[in-house]
């Protein structure tokens, strides 16, 4: 038999799973408009890049800080 991969959690225990976000959808938006701005003028690409590492930092930060509220012990 060929192994199945790690046990599934007990009956019981909680899984993590991150809250609603708006971060992704604003992402979104910062790559359009800098992907826009090419083709029509530099404001938009300054302002889509602008946002968008703004958005990714956030992003980053929030779930760093969401891993960091999770016990250290999974059992």
């Amino acid at each position: 038999m060929s192994p199945r991969g790690p046990e599934p959690p007990p009956v019981g225990e909680e899984i993590h799973l991150p809250g609603p976000s708006l971060l992704p959808v604003g992402l979104a938006v910062g790559i359009t408009l800098t992907i826009i701005g090419l083709t029509l003028t530099p404001i938009f690409t300054v302002a889509g890049a602008v946002l968008t590492v703004v958005l990714v930092v956030r992003w980053i930060r929030e779930t760093r800080r969401e891993i960091g509220e999770l016990p250290i012990d999974p059992h």
